[in-house]
């Protein structure tokens, strides 16, 4: 009975084990904007899906990395909420309003942009992800300089 108790013991151990979850951590939000912007230019010959896919990446990543809740509201309701934060500068609220106004336009008003007003588009959108991006805690500036005391 021992016997069976213990190796009845070890075969859960191993199981568990097995069977454990072994996933990978999660891509940062700053990240995961950047390669959903890189791949939204394959669309760029395609205004209005190009516009659908830079404005999603952007949305979704205010939205994971302030706790916006941008992909559900409409652009006049998100800049509302944006302009009573102050997670982002002033420019980079007016920037941002001025991004979705431009995806607006193309997305509600079946405007046509060319190549260069839809590349302005993806830069502001790169641009406010990096501006925003949680940046590294460099532990040697944790340490003082003891010259310095």
């Amino acid at each position: 009975m021992a016997i069976f108790v213990l190796a009845s013991l070890l075969w859960r151990q191993l199981h568990r084990r097995m069977t454990r979850d072994f996933s990978a951590p999660a891509v940062p939000a700053h990240i995961r904007a950047k390669q959903k912007l890189h791949e939204a230019l394959a669309l760029i010959s395609q205004p209005k899906p190009f516009v659908i896919a830079v404005s999603d990446a952007e949305r979704a990543y205010l939205e994971e990395r302030f706790d916006f809740r941008a992909p559900e509201r409409t652009t006049e309701e998100f800049l509302r909420e944006l302009g009573e934060t102050k997670l982002l500068l002033p420019d980079q609220k007016e920037s941002l309003g001025n991004f979705l106004a431009g995806c607006d336009l193309v997305k509600f008003a079946k405007y046509e942009p060319g190549e260069n007003e839809l590349r302005g588009l993806h830069s502001a959108a790169l641009q406010l992800v990096e501006e925003t991006e949680p940046q590294p805690v460099n532990p040697e500036s944790r340490i003082q300089n003891p010259e310095s005391q």
